[in-house]
């Protein structure tokens, strides 16, 4: 019984979305794994962006950076 959990942040996904994220997951998992999706959970959790870091930043400030440098 293969229990998915991901996690986003919370910036408006839509219902759609999830969903699609929920079937992706569970295929995903029958596909390489052969587990029946009526045995797969799939759980979304949604973060705050502020309680969100990556290379060593907070989310915001990490693309306020990555805005910075890209071309316009």
């Amino acid at each position: 019984m293969p229990i998915v959990t991901i996690q986003i942040t919370r910036e408006g996904t839509t219902p759609e979305q999830k969903a699609a994220l929920i079937q992706g997951a569970t295929k995903l998992l029958q596909d390489v794994l052969q587990k029946p999706p009526s045995l797969t959970f799939v759980l979304i959790q949604e973060v705050e962006l502020e309680d969100w870091g990556v290379n060593g930043l907070p989310a915001a400030e990490h693309r306020r950076q990555l805005a910075a440098k890209s071309p316009q």
